[in-house]
């Protein structure tokens, strides 16, 4: 029996709910910024971005030299297992992930993991 490679090239969050959600959280972002927080190139960062705008996800308008981007409140997520939720609930979360994140001292007791609560 061959032996089985590990598939450790997906992750649960694409490159462009990413870049919407860095967008969502700072509308005056710059296009470095984003493929820096992608570790993409400028230029796949930029193809994302005219993916999100051509589908109807955002909106893109330039002030002075830079760039004021707009997540169009309403869209929805784009396959129909998901199709009756609105992209911002998405949004929403990984922007709460990543301050929760950013707020959290490096190393802490738990190692990062956190107990989750029964609501109510």
């Amino acid at each position: 029996m061959e032996p089985v490679e590990s598939r450790t090239s997906w992750t649960f969050v694409t490159n462009h709910a990413r870049i919407l959600a860095m967008i969502f959280r700072d509308p005056e972002i710059r296009l470095r910024d984003l493929a820096g927080g992608c570790r993409l190139t400028e230029r796949a960062a930029q193809a994302i971005v005219t993916d999100l705008e051509t589908a109807g996800y955002l909106t893109r308008e330039r002030h002075g030299r830079r760039n004021h981007y707009e997540v169009m409140p309403g869209t929805l997520f784009r396959h129909p297992a998901e199709g009756r939720h609105e992209i911002t609930d998405l949004l929403q979360l990984l922007v709460d992930l990543d301050q929760t994140a950013e707020a959290e001292p490096r190393g802490t007791k738990d190692g990062g993991h956190h107990e989750r609560r029964a609501p109510g």
